[in-house]
């Protein structure tokens, strides 16, 4: 069993590099994208609300990183223009987090990205293998939520 935890390893880790390096050169060779695959992602999130806006909290929990770290990012991307922030017209002190036309754009061209890859990997599988792969996926998934939610339930109980 030791060769299949050698295998599954290198695989994993190899598909993620490859995963991020394949999208890291996308974004560099397209004219006028000035943003890392973070940022990218964050736009992502954004997009998700149907434009509705998500809070600074909520993006910052969605992408499991730090408040501050995440108003960091939000407030380069409203510099680079991709994003703006309003206020809540119900509480002022909430902040949400909309796609201006430019981010709106990108987010696309991310969709399609993710689409093309998605249909350019399954043409090349069998419906059973689909099928096979898609379990895996959703077990290596639940795997990592479950250990996620477990670090921050730990982290949780041992601050300050």
């Amino acid at each position: 069993m030791e060769s299949f935890s050698s295998q599954l390893n290198e695989l994993l880790v190899e598909t993620f590099n490859n995963i991020l390096k394949f999208e890291e050169d996308l974004i560099k060779h397209s004219a006028n994208i000035d943003l890392s695959i973070n940022e990218m992602h964050i736009i992502e999130n954004v997009g998700k609300s149907d434009n509705n806006g998500k809070t600074i909290s909520d993006l910052a929990q969605a992408q499991k990183i730090t408040l501050p770290s995440m108003t960091i990012a939000i407030n380069k991307l409203v510099k680079k223009g991709y994003v703006v922030k309003e206020k809540s017209s119900i509480d002022g002190r909430v902040v949400y987090v909309r796609l201006m036309d430019k981010g709106l754009r990108i987010d696309k061209i991310h969709h399609y990205f993710h689409m093309k890859m998605v249909n350019d990997i399954s043409k090349e599988m069998a419906d059973d293998e689909k099928i096979v792969l898609i379990h895996g996926m959703e077990k290596l998934n639940g795997f990592f939520t479950k250990k996620l939610s477990g670090l921050s339930e730990k982290n949780e109980t041992t601050a300050p």
